[in-house]
């Protein structure tokens, strides 16, 4: 949502420079969204169907997560690391914020309502969606409207979107630099009307012990005692489904579907499934090793080193602010191939400014790689400066 001339603000879905290029279209409304209020999250009026309801309870859940331009528009409803919206400063640090953005979070919503992922797209994709039950102009206000209802700013193009709760009061992703809030809801400059979900299914139910829900694809499906398809089958999903995920692993690499993985993911109920058949990419994002993967040897002239932290990212480009590239949930080796002084950055207590080129091509900064890498200037000897982007070791 945009606030003024420099502070832009989208549904976040749209990605790369289509992103930037439709920026130039959005409106901004006449007021400044207040600041967040202290006030309850949830359904705060009557008649709301059941699936609202879930919906409502969904958005609310999520209070105090950080807006991130881009989140929660990953494979699977949830929140994502963003990205920078190329001009408003205060998203210069959305690519380590872990949140949704405006339209991100109604998805997430109604995902969790229903369990299908009726609302995957921008806030423009949402207000135009097939799966509207009811449509409300800007001049009926708020009277018509029920908890779990879809709020729309924008003129000709809808750029914001946030969710009723009843009592005047709606829950949003805002803008970069804060929280998902509950606030007053607005009904004036470019707001747009509303729309009513008609969403129906089965809630998804909350992780379980702890591990994060994904989708699966495919039909007949195995699940099996061990990271192994010869092992004993524990269970066979005939569609798509959900599962928890607890942790992944290396492990027997497998092809089907076209696919070759050799990633293996360990259910709530202690079962293992490639990761072929779960929705997202080849190493899923935000789940941590199991512990079993063995570190793959250094290739390509690179040197294996040890990191440290936890949610630690790889980026396109030296700079904290390129697209991420891998995510490490706890520390773990990584093939360094060269290093390079890049963007300064400061981390964990240690300002450096070393970053260095794994061999998948991304780069890491040098600050969470154990050893000199991190202090007496950021530099590990046993590495080589590149010439230009790469380079042999020493």
């Amino acid at each position: 949502m945009q606030t003024t001339s420099t502070r832009r603000r989208t549904s976040g879905a749209i990605l790369g420079a289509s992103a930037l290029a439709l920026t130039a279209f959005f409106s901004a409304p006449a007021h400044a969204a207040p600041d967040a209020q202290d006030a309850t999250c949830g359904v705060l009026a009557p008649g709301a169907s059941a699936t609202a309801q879930a919906a409502v309870d969904a958005a609310c859940s999520q209070i105090g997560v950080w807006y991130s331009w881009g989140g929660g528009h990953a494979a699977t409803p949830g929140a994502s690391y963003g990205f920078y919206d190329g001009s408003d400063p205060d998203s210069l640090h959305d690519g380590e914020r872990k949140g949704f953005d405006c339209s991100g979070l109604m998805r997430y919503a109604y995902y969790r309502a229903t369990g299908k992922d009726l609302l995957n797209g921008t806030a423009d994709d949402q207000y135009h969606t097939s799966q509207a039950s009811a449509r409300f102009s800007a001049g009926q206000g708020t009277a018509p409207l029920l908890p779990g209802d879809l709020m729309f700013w924008g003129s000709g193009h809808i750029h914001h979107v946030a969710m009723y709760l009843g009592g005047g009061q709606m829950v949003e992703a805002y803008e970069s630099g804060t929280h998902i809030r509950v606030t007053s809801a607005r009904t004036g400059g470019d707001y747009a009307g509303a729309v009513r979900i008609n969403g129906s299914g089965t809630p998804i139910p909350p992780p379980a012990n702890g591990g994060t829900v994904f989708e699966t694809w495919g039909t007949g499906v195995r699940t099996h005692r061990s990271p192994s398809v010869g092992s004993g089958t524990v269970d066979t999903f005939p569609g798509p489904t959900q599962v928890s995920v607890q942790c992944q692993q290396h492990a027997e690499t497998v092809t089907a579907e076209g696919y070759t993985n050799d990633v293996w993911a360990r259910l709530a109920d202690g079962s293992w499934m490639t990761v072929i058949y779960i929705k997202g990419p080849a190493w899923l994002p935000g789940v941590p090793d199991c512990g079993g993967s063995s570190t793959p040897p250094p290739t390509g002239g690179s040197k294996a080193f040890q990191t440290w932290g936890t949610g630690v990212r790889t980026h396109s480009e030296p700079n904290v602010n390129a697209a991420v590239v891998d995510y490490f949930a706890q520390p773990t080796t990584v093939n360094v191939v060269c290093q390079k002084h890049a963007q300064e950055v400061t981390a964990e207590g240690y300002t450096n400014d070393a970053w260095s080129k794994l061999t998948d091509g991304s780069w890491m900064t040098n600050i969470y790689i154990k050893g000199p890498a991190r202090t007496g200037g950021g530099w590990d000897q046993q590495v080589a400066t590149p010439s230009s982007q790469a380079g042999p070791l020493m």
